[in-house]
């Protein structure tokens, strides 16, 4: 008989105006034999999932299906969810991790500190053959992407996958680590003659020898890649994500890898994937131009989104991801939820800082290059794309950009502190519901606001040297019209001056003749 200590401590109180939590919604196992314990329990109870109005039944609670939960740690994940058994081939003879439990892995090996995650099934083979895979995409999309029936957001009984997100206020960042391979097609079978990706090459000490990657069948395994047509799949699942954050939670940032294409991947207009990347992205509709971006409501929708590249080669994954390789969506995760609580949100998690949080990334799938000039093929893809590569002292972020654009949108930063300043208005404007709608409650609404924004000034969220040139806070007759009062609305506008993170920086050196050098020496001291 054995005795198994099970310390699942209670969750610290909620702060509402954390910018570090990230939820992550796909494919991943249950673990069996583990039953919830009542700290979990409770957890899903406070929520109403368990004897609430909208309570799920008994099994589907145990399994965790399409329940949120809510974990502080990498132990929490593995020991409740069955990550690291999805199968390799159709008979299940194989195993290796699923890509949803690869992205909480790095997520919290970075420095993340809380993680929901929503399971909405297990995970398929790798080697699925192609006809099951295509007969079955549309139903695992619609577990994610839920579109049978509208979206109802007071009818929390009907959520499902991504829906979840919309109770959560405090989830900041949105991952969906499977959508790339659920969108791609059965990779080629595995090459036994093709050699092990050696290891980069570098400096270390002479008297540590780092045993050789093993040789197992996995690392022949070919991550995922898409062809065209998946890539068109791929992208519209990415829209849709971004249109349900603009309409429903635009305080959320959706964090997504950028897919491998295959080696012989083009665009309409013929432009091949893996030779001009950028290229094909803006061609195939996956970043579009500053004009067709829509401002309406501000921000446009595809600020609401960052994307990473390429995929790493990581310690972690080389021992149970396909390839070696995995997806960069969860290590950036890491970075951004790190560098919000130690830095800020509105701080750039790019650059020399990201090198001691990448120490275990070993390669990755294409090697960009970089420290060229600034018109190269990688620090142009940079403008747009989170951008992972080698410098001479390792692995580092080298771009925090979002997928805006937009010269006012495209700082990552910027975006981010402007969902957080949604977030934390909106929670003012909570303790405002029931109160009278009239000048009393604007002042007290404007002061709280103001209050909050000066704290954000502080910290160096804003430019200008007052607060009155870092923010204003509008909140009065001028804000409303008659509609909005009668109907009861409460309308605060606020504007801001968000600090821009300098990413380059440009040095012009004016040589003298020499004959001006002999005169100055010559000169009488």
């Amino acid at each position: 008989m054995a005795l198994v200590f099970e310390p699942v401590a209670q969750s610290a109180p909620a702060d509402l105006y954390r910018s570090d939590v990230a939820c992550f919604v796909g494919f991943v196992g249950r673990r069996a034999g583990r039953p919830l314990p009542d700290a979990l329990r409770a957890q899903l109870d406070a929520g109403g999932w368990v004897t609430g109005p909208w309570a799920r039944p008994a099994a589907q609670i145990e399994d965790l299906l399409d329940m949120p939960l809510a974990l502080d740690s990498w132990h929490l994940f593995d020991r409740f969810y069955d990550w690291d058994r999805r199968a390799v081939d159709a008979a299940g003879t194989r195993r290796c991790a699923s890509y949803l439990g690869a992205a909480v892995r790095s997520f919290f090996a970075r420095g993340g500190r809380r993680a929901i995650v929503v399971r909405v099934g297990d995970p398929w083979p790798v080697q699925q053959d192609s006809a099951t895979r295509t007969a079955q995409r549309a139903a695992r999309l619609a577990r994610l992407l839920p579109t049978a029936t509208p979206f109802a957001p007071h009818e929390p009984a009907s959520w499902q996958g991504l829906q979840h997100l919309y109770g959560l206020p405090h989830a900041s960042l949105l991952l969906l680590p499977d959508l790339p391979d659920l969108c791609a097609g059965l990779p080629p079978p595995p090459d036994n003659a093709r050699a092990l990706v050696p290891p980069p090459e570098g400096f270390a000490p002479c008297d540590v020898e780092q045993p050789p990657d093993p040789d197992t069948a996995l690392l022949r395994v070919p991550a995922p890649r898409l062809d065209a047509a998946g890539y068109q799949q791929w992208r519209d699942a990415l829209r849709r994500v971004r249109g349900f954050l603009a309409r429903h939670r635009r305080s959320a940032t959706l964090l997504a890898a950028l897919p491998l294409p295959e080696a012989d991947t083009r665009s309409a207009a013929g432009t091949h994937a893996q030779a001009d990347f950028l290229n094909y992205l803006q061609q195939a509709g996956v970043l579009a131009d500053s004009l067709a971006e829509d401002t309406a409501q501000g921000r446009p929708a595809e600020a609401l989104s960052q994307l990473a590249w390429p995929w790493l080669r990581t310690r972690a994954a080389v021992g149970d991801l396909p390839q070696g390789l995995e997806p960069a969506d969860g290590v950036l995760a890491g970075l951004v939820a790190q560098g919000a609580v130690a830095l800020g949100t509105h701080r750039s998690v790019a650059g020399d800082r990201s090198l001691a949080l990448l120490r275990d990334v070993g390669g990755a799938e294409p090697v960009p290059a970089w420290g060229l000039a600034p018109d190269s093929p990688s620090a142009l893809l940079a403008r747009r794309v989170c951008l992972f590569a080698q410098q001479a002292e390792g692995w580092a972020l080298q771009s925090d950009v979002s997928a805006s654009a937009l010269d006012p949108w495209r700082f990552g930063g910027a975006s981010r502190l402007l969902g957080t300043l949604l977030q934390a208005a909106q929670r003012a404007g909570d303790t405002a519901v029931f109160e009278p709608n009239g000048p009393a409650l604007w002042a007290r609404l404007r002061g709280t606001l103001e209050e909050l924004l000066a704290g954000f000034w502080q910290a160096g969220a804003f430019g200008g040297a007052t607060r009155a040139q870092a923010f204003s806070v509008r909140c009065d007759r001028s804000t409303m019209t008659q509609a909005d009062l009668d109907a009861g609305r409460l309308v605060a506008v606020l504007q801001v001056r968000p600090a821009m993170a300098i990413e380059q920086i440009t040095v012009v050196l004016q040589l003298g003749h020499a004959a001006s050098v002999d005169a100055l020496a010559e000169a009488p001291q």
